[in-house]
């Protein structure tokens, strides 16, 4: 076996380790909590009892959220809504304003926002101020999912997006690079403008949807003016209205290149580099990489992830439709597939690699890559991308093997070697004037010979890369897997006292994953009311691991509350949390509860 034959086995491998790499980096990873708000405590707290009417509702998430298209009420035991005021959003606090004249009773606090990844997070809850029955929460469950319609319509509009950025930007790189016939070629014209146009649509539409997704309501409401003006006003539709307007400026700069059959000018080709490289970006920008730690990384990994995958599958596309065909130019393949073979590998490795870093941002336990929707859609598509890289490499060694030239041995002379062809002259092809085109010659004839081969495996990639792009835009729309498997722990535990129960505590915890977790603790008395106990301390055990107690260093929050902004979890296991109270100088008790940490 020739050196030149084992050098594209000897990279495939290379890729292969890497994306396996990229599995068992988000296996054993346990990075900092990925993005996806979660509710971490309200004021008044899950099933208060207060004997006076608070001034507002306070509900504290993980991340900054944005009330947009949603809402925040309170309702009455009969269903009425309370006026009080329109509730407003500071960074992670959302606020709602209560009427002076509340009146005793059962409330239900409802809510619908959405996070900083786009996605909305809906919920409710219920207190009561004097006496009265709570009331249950359940009863706004049917406000809680997205219209199904909706949710279908979005990750198709997300992968007809995708595509539509591969052509706009891949094929006019693919003309630029590797193929400069192509841009005299009416059906490559067709297939960067169609990939434009593509890419305006799919962002028009998913504007017009964005709304109705952020407000549970349907496809009906698209034109809602509220709901417009909403998602004009955040980062997700300026995103998505950059798309539209930097889609129509590149289709518009390489026009004159299209209509010319030859490359655009500098002044053109500057331009619409600056409006492809926009383009990548505004889609890059939104979704998961900008909510969560360390976005500016995250949306840089992304914008590398998207440009690797448009150059990529954009030019293979290109070829397809407009190289590997019957009867093509023996020059243009010649010079075409080996340049394109080069930046395809090239680009495959920034895809592996910028995957890696998302996976471990992302998923970051083998509980969350098995136990959660993302994970199990990230297993589908990483399946599929071992499926097209196994048709990448038959590409690339075909490609090598009919079009790959290599130098002989300095003792050999100055001679080159086509290696694989049936038709190369007996004695070689001269290294000297005009063995250039000679070689060219004999290699494209050779190779246009055995193109049906080519074109299966190349038709394989685009196939199966077409289903990987619908699998991208479903995880764009998924929660990420460690929010998801993410169970915060939310418990209510009664406390004994000398003549009985004494009351209760509730405590939560989030995210009940290592590192650093938010605490809140609510003390009630025997009648449901918030209660001040003369001292209370919280500790941390983990009794299999020989843990503990740690103790927890809490501050008040209000009347019978208290809070751990930063409370450390030192690692996986079965962990303990022991509230203990002094409710007066004679009496103590105290309340556990165990969860799992993973």
């Amino acid at each position: 076996m020739s050196g030149r034959t084992r050098a594209p086995r000897r990279r495939a491998a290379t890729l292969l380790v890497l994306l396996v790499g990229w599995l068992l980096t988000a296996l054993v990873s346990a990075g900092p909590a990925a993005a996806h708000a979660t509710l971490i405590s309200t004021d008044p707290a899950e099933g208060a009892r207060l004997d006076a009417a608070p001034d507002e509702v306070t509900l504290q998430f993980s991340e900054g959220v944005l009330l947009g298209a949603g809402y925040a009420r309170v309702l009455t035991a009969t269903g009425d809504e309370v006026d009080g005021g329109e509730p407003s959003v500071e960074g992670r606090e959302l606020r709602v304003p209560l009427p002076d004249d509340l009146g005793d009773g059962g409330y239900l606090v409802t809510y619908r926002v959405v996070s900083a990844d786009s996605h909305p997070i809906s919920g409710a809850f219920s207190f009561v101020v004097g006496e009265g029955e709570l009331v249950p929460a359940g009863t706004a469950a049917a406000e809680a999912d997205a219209d199904p319609v909706v949710a279908a319509l979005l990750p198709a509009l997300r992968a007809i997006g995708f595509a539509g950025i591969a052509l706009a930007v891949g094929v006019p790189v693919l003309a630029l690079l590797c193929w400069p016939a192509a841009w005299a070629a009416p059906r490559m014209r067709r297939l960067a403008v169609g990939g434009a146009l593509a890419v305006v649509v799919s962002a028009v539409l998913t504007f017009l949807l964005q709304g109705p997704y952020a407000a549970g309501s349907g496809v009906g409401t698209a034109f809602t003016g509220s709901l417009l003006s909403a998602t004009a006003s955040s980062g997700t539709g300026w995103a998505l209205l950059a798309r539209v307007v930097l889609a129509l400026a590149l289709a518009a700069a390489l026009a004159p290149a299209w209509r010319s059959g030859t490359a655009p000018e500098r002044p053109a080709l500057a331009g619409a580099a600056v409006f492809a490289a926009g383009l990548v970006v505004a889609t890059a920008a939104t979704g998961h990489p900008v909510a969560g730690p360390w976005p500016l990384l995250a949306v840089t990994v992304a914008t590398v992830h998207v440009a690797a995958m448009a150059v990529w599958l954009g030019g293979l596309a290109g070829l397809l439709v407009g190289l590997v065909r019957p009867g093509p130019d023996t020059t243009d393949v010649a010079e075409a597939l080996p340049r394109f073979s080069r930046i395809a590998f090239a680009t495959v490795a920034a895809l592996v690699v910028s995957g890696i870093v998302q996976a471990v941002r992302e998923v970051g336990s083998p509980t969350a890559l098995l136990d959660s929707t993302y994970g199990g859609v990230l297993l589908a598509k990483v399946a599929l991308v071992l499926v097209v890289l196994g048709a990448a490499g038959v590409s690339r060694v075909w490609v090598q093997q009919r079009l790959g030239v290599r130098r002989t041995r300095a003792t050999s002379g100055h001679r080159v070697t086509a290696q694989a062809f049936a038709a190369a002259p007996a004695g070689g092809i001269d290294d000297e004037d005009g063995s250039a085109a000679s070689r060219g010659r004999v290699q494209g004839e050779n190779a246009v010979d055995h193109l049906p081969s080519l074109r299966r495996s190349m038709l394989v990639e685009v196939a199966v890369a077409a289903v990987v792009l619908v699998l991208s835009g479903v995880l764009v729309g998924t929660p990420p897997a460690r929010s998801a498997v993410a169970d915060p722990v939310d418990v209510t535990l009664p406390l004994q006292g000398t003549g009985g129960e004494a009351g209760s505590v509730q405590v939560s915890v989030d995210p009940a994953q290592p590192g650093a977790n938010v605490l809140h603790v609510y003390l009630f008395d025997a009648d449901g009311r918030a209660t001040q106990p003369a001292g209370i301390e919280v500790s941390l055990t983990e009794e299999d691991q020989g843990i503990g107690p740690l103790d927890v260093e809490i501050a008040g929050a209000g009347p019978g509350h208290y809070t751990a902004d930063a409370m450390t979890i030192p690692g996986a296991g079965t962990w303990t949390l022991t509230v203990t109270l002094r409710l007066d100088e004679f009496t103590a008790t105290r309340a556990s509860t165990e969860f799992p940490v993973r």
